[in-house]
């Protein structure tokens, strides 16, 4: 038996060092060992879904306070309410609850719901015991999808339904087929991950045309992180044998609720491969020190700016007084434009660049 002597006793007295209050994702019972104080949870909460912030309260001696007042209050209209171990609380109907019978004396939770379905929340809530805060959470409910962001856009390949994984890679680092993304937000601008589960995308029919004949979705959006790129549902276009454009629009349906949300048209150009091609400075004259693009534009046979499906391959760059920054990859491709940029220092390191003109050399295996 331990007995511990002090001047004056702070037994029955809420003490936040050795109390715990955290947030969870989900409705479940809370358990201090799992969930340390401070420690809270990471996750991301959908359309529907419920936040708990559980909490333990104890005295300086890490002894369980007895019932008291305990208060709950909520910004934002959110729906609150009251749990106690080893319970699923029910949604709440009122953003203040307040109660003098859940366990204190063990551990609790508060449950958090949106009050419109829909629509996202962020809400601040405070718990108070005897009415001392002992606790401020702020969480967040995305909504469902109400905007559709299309970009990075590339440009497919006549007779073609594929995208390009190379193409995704050099856009957003994501080696996965595809010639656009699809980045889906709530009305507060929160993204919105898009399983199969949530609905599904689709092309408005009435922005077909004999050029853009149809839209795929090969990889669908599986996180709500602004910096992972499983962020973007990947789309592709199927291009007809003409080369031109078309301004598609993407469509996607809730599953839920049925709810219909479009993209703006965007831009979706179809053109052959690589015919030929021509290369030119940015200047004309450049001085020892400069930093100098070198571009080279890729045409198809009828003159029309190459897609970028297909790799331009293999290379040969040789230019005199200069060292190149940025080279090409012979499993690259170009830009949406059927270009390619490379940049160059001017001069030499060990020895100042020499006045003159000189002649470059630039080759490529494809086209020939």
């Amino acid at each position: 038996m331990t007995v511990t002597v002090v001047a004056t006793s702070a037994g029955g007295t809420y003490s936040a060092t050795t109390s715990a209050c955290n947030t969870a994702a989900g409705t479940r019972a809370f358990s201090l060992g799992a969930y340390p104080t401070g420690i809270d949870s990471t996750a991301t909460k959908a359309n529907g879904d419920s936040w708990s912030i559980d909490f333990s309260l104890r005295d300086a001696y890490n002894v369980a306070l007895s019932s008291g007042a305990l208060t709950a209050t909520a910004t934002n209209g959110a729906l609150i309410n009251f749990g106690t171990s080893g319970t699923t609380p029910t949604a709440g109907t009122t953003s203040t609850v307040v109660s003098t019978s859940i366990g204190v004396s063990g551990s609790s939770t508060v449950r958090v719901d949106q009050p419109t379905a829909g629509a996202p929340l962020t809400t601040t809530v405070t718990i108070s015991y005897n009415g001392s805060v002992i606790c401020t959470k702020t969480v967040t409910i995305r909504g469902s999808v109400d905007k559709l962001t299309i970009a990075n856009v590339g440009t497919q390949k006549l007779n073609t339904s594929l995208g390009s994984a190379q193409w995704m890679y050099q856009e957003i680092g994501l080696f996965s087929a595809g010639l656009f993304t699809i980045l889906a937000t709530d009305s507060a601008g929160n993204i919105v991950a898009t399983p199969a589960s949530l609905g599904t995308f689709s092309m408005d029919a009435t922005t077909t045309t004999p050029t853009i004949q149809g839209l795929t979705f090969p990889t669908l959006s599986s996180s709500n992180s602004s910096t992972d790129t499983a962020r973007f549902t990947l789309g592709s276009f199927t291009c007809g044998a003409v080369a031109g454009s078309g301004s598609p629009v993407v469509v996607f349906t809730a599953a839920a609720t049925g709810k219909i949300t479009k993209s703006s048209p965007f831009t979706a150009r179809c053109a052959d491969d690589a015919s030929t091609y021509t290369a030119s400075f940015d200047k004309a004259s450049y001085s020892n020190g400069d930093i100098a693009t070198l571009t080279v534009q890729f045409l198809d046979s009828k003159g029309n700016k190459a897609n970028n499906v297909t790799a331009y391959g293999a290379s040969s760059i040789v230019v005199p007084m200069m060292t190149a920054v940025s080279s090409a990859s012979a499993t690259s491709v170009t830009k949406a434009d059927g270009s390619l940029a490379l940049t160059y220092t001017v001069g030499l390191a060990a020895a100042a660049a020499t006045p003159g003109t000189y002649a470059g050399v630039v080759t490529f295996t494809a086209p020939a």
